[in-house]
């Protein structure tokens, strides 16, 4: 990771001397950088990690960081883990031209080395982010998020990505299609995981670097909440979607949404899906060679699902 973040700046380098102030300031506010290492812990268990697995997770954190970016843009947010957003300090136009710069980057990164395989791999989880993040704009409009939408919506924009890293870092050790495929699963299983726990903290008692209940504000339709809705009278339905709908910016009203789902076992029910993905992603993984490297991916799923945020 300490040779990959040298080179990782080196790719995101710019004659520009704004674009590089700004590429200093994302680098040095990096977050837990999960990602990479996926790429490089699946690329450990299939073969030798080499030249081509930096430039994969190279490729991935930049296309990772330029939707962050946009993200912030579209959500109009000041902040990223708890640290001014690019968008708050040099304002949307500049931000919306970084996250390009970052795109066009990853491309030229890959079409330099002629990683076309790379591309597909990467290009199909970016159409994928952008088509799932619509249709939740969609569904939010509406409030009628069904659990095979809400699943359809997290595999596209949360699992897709990790999907990629996991098929990438096979994919750089020349392995074979299959086992390719099998990395790519495993990393959705595991990214599916990884959203239902961040559903979760929205319901949570601790700081875990989003405001609690911020899901409801926004009214996105989490995991937790549409069990809870599916499982209440219609009279006391109608009454939490309306909440949602006309008074989401009220905290007291937010806490009594809170409150809902957590007493018509919401919680508990999203827990046990997430764990059911978890044990699915293990016997995916389990049929890669065993290696350390297949230990500290096995830890690295672990995490996802312990973490505290």
């Amino acid at each position: 990771m300490e040779t990959f973040e040298q080179k990782f700046r080196q790719f995101m380098k710019s004659e520009v001397m704004l674009l590089d102030q700004i590429m200093n300031y994302i680098v040095r506010r990096k977050g837990k950088q999960l990602r990479p290492m996926f790429v490089f812990l699946t690329a450990g268990v299939c073969g030798p990690i080499n030249e081509s697995t930096y430039r994969g997770a190279a490729l991935i954190e930049l296309i990772h960081t330029a939707t962050l970016v946009h993200d912030d843009v579209v959500d109009d947010s000041n902040y990223r883990r708890s640290f001014f957003s690019v968008n708050a300090l040099w304002k949307n136009k500049i931000a919306v031209l970084v996250g390009d710069y970052l795109l066009s980057r990853s491309l030229f990164l890959a079409v330099d080395h002629e990683d076309f395989d790379f591309l597909k791999l990467i290009n199909r989880a970016v159409k994928e982010i952008s088509e799932g993040e619509l249709l939740q704009i969609e569904k939010a409009r509406r409030l009628d998020i069904t659990e095979d939408i809400y699943f359809e919506i997290i595999r596209q924009k949360t699992a897709s990505l990790i999907a990629a890293c996991c098929a990438v870092g096979a994919r750089s050790v020349d392995t074979t299609v299959e086992t390719i495929e099998t990395a790519r699963l495993f990393g959705e299983k595991v990214g599916i995981a990884f959203q239902i726990k961040d559903d979760l903290f929205d319901y949570g008692e601790e700081e875990v670097g989003k405001p609690l209940g911020i899901d409801i504000k926004e009214k996105k339709m989490t995991l937790p909440l549409i069990y809870a809705l599916n499982n209440a009278g219609w009279v006391e339905k109608r009454r939490m979607i309306n909440i949602i709908k006309n008074d989401s910016e009220n905290p007291k009203k937010v806490a009594e949404v809170i409150d809902f789902v957590k007493k018509s076992g919401g919680i508990q029910y999203a827990t046990t899906v997430m764990t059911r993905y978890v044990e699915e992603a293990k016997t995916l993984l389990f049929q890669l060679p065993a290696s350390p490297y297949r230990t500290s991916l096995e830890q690295l799923v672990q995490y996802t699902i312990e973490r505290s945020k």
